[in-house]
């Protein structure tokens, strides 16, 4: 199902999505529910992923909506360009906006394709999403000399797959989690004050953790835009500045091992450990294998936990079919199921003996 993302983003009980209050490119169409390739994975070496992706939000009981979300099965034909070695590059970010939703927006609208209009795209894809991170933190500053309502700030995780590469680039507090065989691997790292590497650095610069927040006014250590505020960001110096705009990049290679991929804005890990999350979504797709869906369960549940920022979650799944029952097989024994939680206790025990 494609929907033109300017009209309508499925936001749950949110209703319908406004346009932003000022003039933006849009993306022509965010597509859920997609699959990018069609390829049978015959072993383990030469595994190629099936890559189907959905996503939901809803506003849960904040006054106003300020995350959003965007899923691209294919990066370079979205934007007219022509795709290298008939490699698809899929795209997917979750952006948590901060005083305001203008400037979630003007990055989701604009981030591919300031990725896909770089001269290195797709053959240098870690150097291309840093750069284009900070380039498009110094073009949304433009737009701030020019518009006052555009003094707001977001959180962006986008996670992109080319072949058998997941690029994951991270700047905030949203997170992503990988499933390999039902085990949760964190794929990004919160940039909160209360992290002792953040802390150093933003110190390192002239900056200061208050009761939590940097400089007593931010929650988190990286972000885009903020320009508003004084004392955080360098003109002057891309990426500069105690606030970074420039994100960390974690690459990996995936195997037949890894089922599905959790992006979430902070709400859904307010109230989900990595591993619940994996554990709640592999259940959930194996009773009906419908990564859309899934992804609103996710947030449904979160609610029931008792989040009450606003929610997003996106999932990027590797395979057609859904993920298998873990079982753990005893010679002269019947095979029983264990959980996840349980194979990684199990996993953890044998390793220290």
């Amino acid at each position: 199902m494609c929907v033109d993302d300017a009209e309508r983003l499925d936001f749950g009980d949110a209703g319908v999505e406004k346009p932003a209050e000022f003039p933006l490119p849009h993306m022509e169409s965010v597509c859920e529910n997609t699959t990018s390739a069609d390829f049978k994975p015959s072993n383990f070496a030469n595994f190629l992923p099936n890559v189907r992706s959905g996503g939901w939000s809803d506003i849960g009981s904040r006054q106003y909506m300020e995350d959003t979300h965007v899923c691209i099965p294919d990066l370079a034909k979205n934007f007219g360009s022509p795709t290298v070695d008939k490699e698809v590059v899929s795209f997917y970010g979750v952006f948590d906006g901060h005083g305001g939703k203008d400037a979630a927006h003007f990055v989701r609208d604009n981030l591919p394709r300031v990725i896909v209009e770089d001269a290195d795209f797709p053959l240098e894809l870690e150097k291309v999403v840093s750069r284009s991170f900070v380039q498009i933190d110094s073009q949304f500053a433009d737009k701030c000399s020019h518009h006052r309502a555009l003094s707001s700030g977001t959180t962006a995780l986008t996670a992109m797959i080319f072949g058998r590469s997941l690029l994951v680039a991270n700047a905030g507090d949203c997170r992503a989690v990988l499933s390999r065989c039902g085990i949760a691997m964190e794929m990004s790292m919160d940039h909160r004050p209360c992290s002792l590497s953040e802390k150093l650095r933003v110190e390192s610069l002239g900056a200061y953790v208050d009761d939590g927040y940097l400089n007593g006014l931010l929650g988190v250590t990286r972000a885009l835009g903020d320009w508003h505020l004084e004392g955080m960001k360098e003109a002057g110096r891309p990426g500069g500045g105690p606030l970074s705009a420039e994100p960390e990049v974690k690459m990996t290679t995936l195997t037949k091992d890894d089922e599905f991929l959790i992006i979430g804005s902070d709400g859904i890990w307010d109230v989900f450990s990595n591993q619940n999350a994996v554990d709640f979504a592999r259940r959930r797709l194996q009773e009906h294998n419908d990564v859309k869906l899934c992804c609103k369960e996710i947030v449904e549940e979160a609610i029931r936990l008792g989040a009450t920022d606003n929610l997003t979650a996106v999932l990027v799944s590797f395979h057609l079919v859904a993920p298998p029952q873990i079982r753990v097989n005893r010679p002269g024994r019947v095979a029983r199921s264990i959980s996840a939680d349980g194979l990684n206790s199990l996993r953890i025990l044998l390793g220290s003996q």
